[in-house]
């Protein structure tokens, strides 16, 4: 089975998660996620302006795109299960992100602590960077996930079934 996300007991303090695949942004991606968040900064959108009048001489993609992406990229795998999202911090956009590059990210746990309020969960603190494909970070940031123990919330992925448990089922027509 395929798992999505962890429970508090899965994850191990100095692990580091490899999220994939990665993510090429483009500049129809850019420029809806610009459409809604309102933002009409002509470094996004506009390429006569980009080349002549800033440093990147091109579009570049918007910071909190990238943060949102390599954000979603680390679900699978940090947050998939998550009670909730507590807290990010840190948040910095080290190098831009242009339309074509590709975007891979990891995580690295930093902490993990059991709930003092509530037994059936803890809060798992992770650090997350974004690359592209040159290998450059063009984000990092830390953040806080309240995860629940596995004794406690055992179904919340259903399990695969085995062939004999498929045909029991009566899934297959024969």
């Amino acid at each position: 089975m395929s798992q999505f996300g962890r429970y508090f007991e899965e994850f191990e303090v100095g692990a580091t998660y490899k999220h994939w695949p990665g993510k090429t942004v483009t500049q129809a991606d850019d420029m809806l996620f610009c459409a809604l968040t309102m933002n009409q900064h002509p470094l996004h959108s506009d390429a006569f302006y980009a080349e002549s009048k800033t440093q990147f001489g091109k579009n570049v993609a918007v910071g909190n795109y990238v943060y949102s992406l390599v954000l979603g990229m680390s679900v699978a795998d940090i947050s998939g299960k998550a009670i909730a999202n507590l807290e990010v911090e840190s948040l910095k956009h080290e190098n831009p992100t242009f339309h074509g590059d590709t975007i891979y990210a990891e995580t690295t746990v930093l902490d993990k602590q059991e709930s003092s309020s509530k037994p059936d969960r803890g809060i798992v603190y992770v650090e997350t960077r974004g690359f592209n494909q040159r290998g450059e970070r063009v984000c990092i940031y830390r953040r806080k996930v309240m995860v629940p123990k596995k004794e406690h919330y055992p179904d919340l992925q259903p399990a695969d079934l085995t062939p004999d448990q498929t045909e029991a089922e009566g899934l297959l027509q024969k």
